[in-house]
């Protein structure tokens, strides 16, 4: 549940749901590489997340038609990450104030996931966009956290438009550049660099 602590390694430790996973240079699954994810579920069991900077080419028309028209510039699928590739998770974000809606589920803010089964002409007026994402990441319990502790994942606050930027290829400079000091020189870090 968001905001209950856990006990991971005999510690306590709060849920990273609504958190951005920001790929460091030592993370070298291709998967992964320069990736910028938003966790949409952290809890006890595991976490899941999608990948936000990983646009196809493939408009979400093609594939949802009547969806088409609330997704946001570039209105493609993204490939959210290496699970489920053929299942799909939607994001939205409402419009404000944030509305009790059948089938969204909030992950923080106005920014939550979206059912897809639910008649998008009826959203229309609560919904301000969505970004549609091929898969998913996800990770067993523990797992997310050992990763982190072995310097893989940046865990940074995500700001309500993160899941939405028209430029998607920059979102992982631009998250690493607007938070200042030596994390931002990570920005300009070589990708083609081993780190041992």
């Amino acid at each position: 549940m968001q905001g209950e602590g856990q006990a991971i390694g005999g510690r306590a430790m709060e849920s990273m749901t609504g958190k951005l996973l920001v790929a460091t240079p030592v993370l070298k699954d291709p998967n992964f590489d320069r990736t910028v994810v938003l966790l949409v579920a952290h809890e006890p069991g595991g976490a899941l997340g999608v990948v936000l900077n990983r646009a196809t080419e493939v408009p979400v028309a093609d594939v949802l038609r009547d969806w088409g028209d609330l997704a946001r510039h570039p209105a493609v699928l993204f490939e959210g990450g290496p699970v489920q590739p053929d299942s799909a998770i939607c994001l939205a974000r409402m419009r404000q104030p944030v509305r009790r809606l059948k089938g969204f589920h909030q992950v923080s803010g106005a920014v939550g996931t979206l059912d897809l089964s639910v008649d998008p002409h009826r959203l229309r007026e609560s919904v301000q966009t969505i970004r549609v994402f091929a898969g998913y990441a996800g990770w067993g319990t523990g797992q997310l956290e050992q990763e982190i502790e072995d310097g893989s994942w940046f865990v940074l606050d995500a700001l309500p438009g993160d899941a939405f930027v028209d430029r998607p290829d920059d979102l992982w400079p631009m998250v690493l550049r607007r938070q200042g000091g030596m994390m931002a020189a990570v920005a300009h870090f070589p990708p083609d660099v081993a780190l041992n």
